[in-house]
């Protein structure tokens, strides 16, 4: 089984753990050891799927602006901790890989394995919620037939973002890549860095 399609297999999971109940404070159950490579990707889906109801949330033009303030806080809360998971999973690529050395001609991607893996877990997601909209009972046949096409091309960038990975993987592996991790550096959630809160 390739990198990738354990990933799709556990964000399918996760996504579908999340709809037994489909409530952004439901508590996480993660079925993987900690520390395992399969833990992180199972929680970095998680949270991503509870980040998709929260952003679902926000948008409610009746939403008491009280609550929406605090929706905004705990989506920054999540952001933050989807961006320390990357990172995570980012040290583990780093650990696997780091008795390779990389040939005298080998190239840097223009992302890091872990990032790309983030907008493949996003991807399950959109496969997720499209697939919904194509089953509703309440809508149109032209809005059925406009999400199967958005579904179709939905279902083709998975494949084609997979198989980039693995390919990226493989390149790492054999020394023609080599990755580089920098550190996010989001200043307006550092008091240290962002005027409005260190000017208080």
């Amino acid at each position: 089984m390739s990198f990738t399609e354990k990933a799709n297999t556990i964000f399918n999971q996760a996504i579908r753990d999340y709809h037994l109940k489909d409530h952004v404070d439901t508590p996480i159950n993660n079925p993987y050891d900690n520390g395992s490579i399969e833990h992180s990707l199972y929680l970095k889906c998680w949270i991503d799927t509870v980040q998709w109801h929260l952003e679902d949330i926000i948008r409610d033009p009746h939403i008491d602006p009280i609550d929406a303030l605090a929706l905004k806080r705990r989506i920054d809360r999540s952001n933050q901790d989807r961006t320390d998971l990357v990172e995570e999973i980012d040290s583990y690529f780093r650990q696997q890989y780091s008795e390779v050395r990389p040939l005298p001609d080998a190239r840097l991607n223009t992302e890091s394995p872990a990032w790309a893996i983030d907008r493949l877990s996003i991807l399950a997601l959109k496969i997720w919620h499209m697939k919904e909209q194509t089953e509703r009972q309440d809508a149109e046949a032209a809005h059925i037939q406009k999400c199967q096409a958005k579904l179709d091309v939905l279902l083709e960038q998975q494949v084609d973002l997979s198989t980039a990975i693995n390919q990226l993987l493989e390149d790492i592996e054999a020394g023609r890549k080599y990755m580089k991790v920098y550190r996010q550096m989001k200043m307006y959630n550092d008091p240290a860095t962002n005027p409005i809160l260190y000017k208080k």
